[in-house]
């Protein structure tokens, strides 16, 4: 075997096994979209639609056509314009593997423009016109994937148009002569309007990512963290929802080093009376506790006018004097404060209906003396579980462990996107949240 293979075999293998395990990473968080969410946002879309067709520019066009007894008419249709549109029923259906398809059917458009006439060589004529379009009819696949920055987009993957009738009305002139041949204008104007609505409808679709690149990929939480949310993999499309895996991991800000333990598998239940479920993995907010930890910030001095003024335990020399007499003795009657500092990352575990966190940590005790200086007095090991079982908190933000996360961090969101009849269950491993959305921009 050639040395030069046989090094380039040993440089190039590591390098696609680590790329191999980094696109098999599972998820830190989840979204799942069901066909309740599929209807909101189909509300929406069709909505975007009907605006998009209402701007539709059908081409002037002209042609000639011999019409009984007058022979030779020559004529052309300018300025239409749509003057009313409905689109009274449409579909959403998601396609397994594919993406999601809108179905809209009889639709109707009605339409006002003019017309001029030539025949006979000499003689001319021009008036209006309406025409009532009928039986329209729009197939359209919209395939959804990550882009290169791990966002969603959607693009027209396939599209078909149909018009089943286009009744043209002639007014002035001797109209009720063109409305003779008006059959022949019907077949040319239906056509003219096939050929719009696809490119339409995909100007539409085009016009739904900068929304999309809304989601909030790497969203700042503090001065010393930040998370990202980019997704992992494209969209899993079957029957009967869209999930979505997000790396859902905590950074320190400006550097990112990976979580020395990886995201644990899960899958959501089948659910559906949402619009939407996000589900949180436990390594979620251990990501976060490994990243405090390197920041040096899983720390906080305790003082004694943070102890309720009703206990009879103060944080001073002398209450503490009861328990270990020398600390009276040497420093009499000083006020204390203590340092709480973590000794490890503290870990979150989610079983069902309870949130476990588990963290070590010491408290070094001090004495204050009058000019200010602290004086060591003892060192505890801390050792603490608290398991919480009662989630009623239905914000944007997240109760979490530590007390840089005291105020919670954001959720995955797109634009001015609300949560509303938002319900938390604790599953085995992660946390779910199954809300409804409302966009109020």
């Amino acid at each position: 075997r050639s040395p030069y293979i046989k090094m380039f075999l040993l440089k190039c293998l590591p390098l696609v096994a680590l790329i191999a395990a980094a696109f098999s990473a599972n998820p830190g968080v989840k979204i799942r979209l069901t066909q309740k969410g599929l209807e909101y946002g189909k509300q929406l879309g069709v909505a975007s639609l009907l605006e998009k067709l209402k701007t539709a520019q059908i081409p002037d066009f002209s042609g000639k056509e011999r019409v009984s007894p007058i022979g030779k008419v020559q004529y052309s249709l300018t300025n239409i314009h749509i003057v009313n549109l409905g689109l009274p029923q449409s579909s959403i259906n998601l396609v397994p593997g594919s993406g999601v398809q809108l179905s809209i059917s009889n639709a109707f458009i009605n339409l006002r423009g003019n017309w001029r006439v030539k025949y006979l060589r000499i003689i001319k004529d021009s008036g209006s016109l309406d025409v009532n379009v009928n039986g329209l009819s729009i197939s359209q696949t919209i395939a959804i994937k990550s882009d290169a920055t791990g966002k969603p987009e959607a693009s027209s993957a396939a599209c078909s148009a149909s018009v089943s009738s286009a009744k043209v009305k002639f007014h002035g002139g001797a109209s009720w002569l063109y409305n003779l041949f008006s059959k022949f204008i019907d077949k040319a104007l239906r056509k003219a309007l096939e050929k719009q609505m696809c490119p339409l409808v995909a100007k539409s679709i085009a016009d739904l990512n900068p929304r999309l690149k809304t989601l909030n990929v790497l969203a700042k939480v503090d001065k010393y963290a930040e998370i990202e949310y980019s997704m992992v993999s494209s969209p899993q499309i079957s029957q009967p929802a869209i999930d979505l895996n997000l790396k859902g991991e905590f950074y320190n800000i400006g550097r990112h080093q990976e979580a020395p333990f990886p995201a644990p598998a899960f899958s959501l239940p089948a659910q559906s009376s949402n619009m939407i479920y996000i589900a949180l993995s436990s390594f979620t907010p251990n990501s976060a506790g490994f990243v405090y930890n390197n920041a040096g910030v899983l720390s906080m001095y305790v003082t004694d006018d943070m102890i309720p003024r009703s206990s009879p335990i103060r944080l001073s020399t002398s209450t503490f004097g009861f328990f270990i007499p020398q600390i009276a003795q040497r420093f009499p009657n000083l006020m204390m404060k203590m340092l709480v500092k973590a000794d490890k990352n503290p870990v979150v575990k989610f079983q069902p209906n309870v949130m476990t966190v588990d963290a070590t940590a010491t408290a070094t005790a001090y004495a204050i003396q009058p000019n200010g200086t602290l004086s060591p007095l003892f060192v505890l090991n801390v050792v603490s579980q608290r398991a919480r079982k009662d989630f009623r908190d239905k914000k944007n933000y997240l109760f979490c462990f530590t007390v840089q996360l005291s105020k919670g961090y954001p959720l995955p969101a797109l634009g001015k996107m609300k949560l509303v009849n938002t319900q938390l269950q604790i599953m085995q491993d992660y946390l779910m949240i199954g809300t409804d959305v409302q966009f109020t921009g």
